[in-house]
């Protein structure tokens, strides 16, 4: 017994290679539109995302070196 309950019906015609064919062409034009539409805005993205990581490593790499500054004080005699 399958998960819904019911069984699976049989496939009333065979499925041939044209049909396979016309349906993977027909998605791929579909990803291939949608992947075009994104491109723009996942490119802004990742350049934000890398602008972000960029002021965060500057910021805590000048706080650790703050921290670690060694003060030298020298006197004359």
């Amino acid at each position: 017994m399958s998960r819904g309950g019911k069984k699976a019906e049989p496939p009333r015609e065979k499925v041939t290679r044209a049909d396979l064919e016309s349906k993977l062409n027909e998605i791929e034009a579909e990803l291939s539109d949608t992947g075009e539409a994104v491109k723009p805005k996942a490119i802004a993205i990742g350049v934000g995302a890398l602008v972000l990581f960029l002021i965060l490593a500057f910021l805590l790499g000048r706080r650790k070196g703050e921290r670690k500054t060694t003060v030298l004080e020298v006197r004359r005699l």
